[in-house]
């Protein structure tokens, strides 16, 4: 889709308007609230938004570089259901209603995280959490705004996924919110290459050339090997979370990044859907062959042909696409004395399959494989 202007795609001040003017009408909180509407100290500053719907932004606030996140509908949901409708259309600050109870909030959040997350034995840690979150004041209470903002925040995709993934600091941190506009840290490095080809190049450069670019400005090899663990030890964290599991839905070195740090960040959590999500969307789903399957771009299930309906079993897990993402990766500049054991296992890694059967031990085994021939080479080292 292309958007005629600037303006059209870029609506950062239409997105403060309406924060604020929810804010000063006392419907919404939050902790980036004041900052925001009245001190003017979170600043907006250059657009990075994809879709009118979808309002990102760098920006400033006290002093440190942010991404600001504004009104953004859950980009997978919109991309296999065409005829959605954008959100803020449907439904604006509207739950819970007041004379909720504290308890029958709690029952409320509960319900949502079983519905998106299944049921897991640590959603009540899960939902104290978002208690904590919401009590802006720490008075211990939550007000009825504080409560209709993180209600808010939690209906995006993006926003669940940055609480349920949290613990091994893979995702960006969550610094702040206000309604459901919410500030992030900045991830100094948005692709695993750390530089991207312009998009107006894209299409004019053949791939051999993107290739030379990536190999000539990727960080060293070590560094490489550094992410690459991370990124491996991410796919370990979704799968059979805390929170259940988790697939990547678009394998792109563009959605994975890292920090300063060379510690592996993922960039686009848009991409990463929960594993409630894609059965709701096969269940029932009539298929002709596999790809009549496909959740966002790469989340394949099979079809069962006699049926004509849609399996849960994906095709590829995240493991086999991870590995296809590290090939190029991690190969090109890799240590002689390595090159081949790690040609190796990254084939066998590639040639996974998402049966249920086949993935307990064998993907953990491949897994830790891994990540054993990798951090053997850099431990001990100053790049570990």
């Amino acid at each position: 889709m292309h958007y005629s202007s600037y303006s059209e795609l870029c609506r950062g001040h239409v997105c403060r308007m309406i924060i604020c003017d929810q804010y000063k009408k006392g419907i919404i909180s939050g902790s980036t609230c004041k900052d925001l509407c009245e001190e003017r100290s979170l600043l907006f500053q250059h657009c990075l938004s994809s879709s009118p719907t979808q309002q990102v932004y760098s920006g400033l606030w006290r002093e440190r570089e942010v991404i600001i996140k504004c009104g953004i509908e859950e980009a997978l949901k919109a991309d296999s259901h065409p005829d959605s409708v954008p959100r803020r259309d449907v439904v604006l600050f509207d739950k819970p209603t007041r004379g909720t109870s504290m308890d029958e909030f709690k029952e409320m959040l509960l319900n949502f995280l079983k519905s998106n997350l299944g049921d897991q034995p640590s959603l009540a840690a899960l939902v104290s959490r978002i208690i904590a979150m919401a009590d802006v004041n720490r008075d211990g209470k939550v007000s009825l705004a504080e409560a209709k903002s993180i209600w808010a925040l939690l209906q995006l995709n993006e926003f669940l996924l940055m609480l349920s993934l949290h613990e091994k600091e893979h995702t960006s941190k969550l610094l702040g919110h206000c309604g459901d506009l919410y500030v992030t840290e900045k991830i100094p490095h948005t692709s695993l290459y750390g530089v991207d080809v312009p998009p107006f190049l894209q299409s004019l450069l053949p791939s051999v050339v993107h290739q030379i670019i990536h190999q000539w400005f990727a960080p060293a090899w070590p560094r490489r090997a550094k992410i690459a663990i991370g990124l491996l030890e991410f796919v370990e964290e979704i799968f059979h979370g805390t929170y259940g599991n988790f697939y990547i839905c678009e394998t792109s070195f563009k959605n994975v990044g890292y920090n300063d740090k060379y510690d592996f960040k993922m960039v686009k959590l848009r991409k990463v859907a929960t594993e409630m999500t894609i059965r709701g969307f096969l269940k029932g789903r009539h298929c002709e062959q596999n790809v009549d399957c496909t959740y966002g771009k790469d989340c394949m299930a099979t079809c069962d042909k006699l049926m004509k309906q849609c399996k849960s079993d994906m095709v590829q897990p995240n493991l086999a696409k991870v590995c296809g993402l590290l090939q190029d990766y991690l190969l090109y500049g890799a240590p002689l004395e390595l090159k081949e054991e790690l040609q190796k296992q990254l084939r066998t890694c590639m040639t996974l399959s998402g049966l249920a059967s086949q993935m307990e031990v064998h993907h953990s085994l491949v897994l830790n494989n891994l990540k054993t021939l990798l951090w053997k080479k850099i431990s001990n080292t100053k790049y570990s």
